[in-house]
């Protein structure tokens, strides 16, 4: 089968290395003028004059990022099978449609309010109590298009410097810690999760993910589970669906944003779980029974940010899974990750603290369970 994936990313090409042993054959779209995935057939399509080219080269389409023109995905649809569908793009690009829907199926999420003007951006800020944050209804990620207020004094400089017509007002959340939640939906329906991961993040980028977590209660899991689950069916989802959360010190669950597609904080299953979020992903929009889901044994997925470091050293430590995305060094960017496994959590953070000294400008890790 030839898959079409609209994007061209480095998660567009994880998903072409999981699908190859299936015998699956890629053809990428890439919409942005700058694709790096290296693999497959790469057609990049600015202006949208070769999209027919594309649809008579696949079988069906995904994508392996949700900030595409929801029209595109739409006029797809009308040719060929698309997984997960434009309705769910369309609402995981505008954060107050997602927030509808959460509250809708009755997810909790932080307070919230949607706010059009500087002065009322203000409002929200005196109502919400501070520090608050300020984000973009639309085009937002990784930290971009969005502002901390940590006094209502500072929220018309933030109205300036978001530069959006709408934006979604956050109360800061009192959590233990980031977690996600993954999630398959396959065509019949059947659903798996993954093991809840804690995420740190840095600067709104994620630096690590950690599955399963030591000291998780079971109801919690369940909890995450129901949620996810509630989100699938009612989308009539196919394939992977990531869910982040804040976890509060009394064991509640927050929800913060989902995302449509195969998520960095699953990275850790390409090594970590029986069957990866990226073949898992390509089984669900196929038809084929899904994998098994269950952790092999504790693992941590370390981002490799900006600069990368020596492969040779990184690869000297055992159980060390080194994943590269081919990609130019730049401050910010995601250029590969690291997976790495032990059979305890204590070994387990030894290794990744070992990791992260061989990584520039990596963060120290530390998670809440120490």
């Amino acid at each position: 089968m030839n898959i079409g994936v609209l994007g061209a990313g480095q998660l567009g090409r994880m998903l072409a290395l999981a699908g190859y042993p299936l015998a699956n054959r890629f053809t990428f779209l890439d919409t942005t003028g700058h694709p790096s995935a290296g693999i497959g057939d790469v057609m990049v399509d600015t202006d949208q004059k070769h999209l027919a080219d594309f649809l008579a080269k696949v079988d069906l389409v995904t994508y392996e990022f949700e900030h595409l023109p929801v029209p595109l995905v739409q006029a797809i649809e009308e040719h060929k099978p698309v997984h997960p569908s434009s309705e769910a793009i369309r609402i995981c690009q505008n954060r107050a449609e997602e927030k509808a829907l959460f509250d809708r199926l009755g997810i909790p999420t932080p307070a919230y309010r949607l706010v059009d003007s500087a002065e009322a951006l203000e409002d929200a800020v005196r109502e919400l109590g501070t520090p608050v944050v300020a984000k973009s209804v639309t085009e937002g990620y990784d930290g971009k298009g969005q502002a901390v207020i940590k006094t209502p004094s500072e929220a018309a400089e933030a109205w300036r410097s978001i530069n959006h017509p709408r934006l979604i007002v956050e109360a800061f959340v009192d959590f233990v810690r980031e977690v996600s939640i993954i999630a398959v939906r396959g065509r019949d329906g059947q659903v798996v999760f993954y093991p809840m991961a804690e995420n740190l993040h840095v600067d709104g980028i994620l630096r690590y993910s950690l599955a399963p977590m030591p000291d998780l209660d079971a109801a919690i899991q369940d909890t995450a589970d129901g949620y996810i689950r509630a989100l699938l069916d009612e989308l009539d989802y196919v394939g992977v669906l990531t869910l982040e959360l804040f976890q509060t010190p009394d064991g509640g669950l927050l929800a913060n944003e989902m995302a449509p597609r195969v998520h960095n904080s699953g990275h850790w299953t390409m090594d970590g779980a029986v069957t990866s979020q990226f073949e898992n992903h390509l089984r669900a929009i196929q038809g084929l029974p899904l994998g098994d889901t269950a952790a092999r044994m504790p693992s941590c997925m370390v981002n490799v940010i900006g600069q990368e470091g020596e492969a040779a050293r990184l690869l000297e430590i055992e159980d060390a899974h080194l994943h590269r995305y081919d990609k130019s060094e730049r401050p910010g960017r995601k250029l590969a990750h690291v997976n790495l496994l032990a059979p305890t959590h204590a070994e387990l953070i030894e290794k990744v603290r070992r990791c992260a000294e061989l990584l520039p400008g990596a963060p120290t890790p530390r998670f809440s369970f120490e």
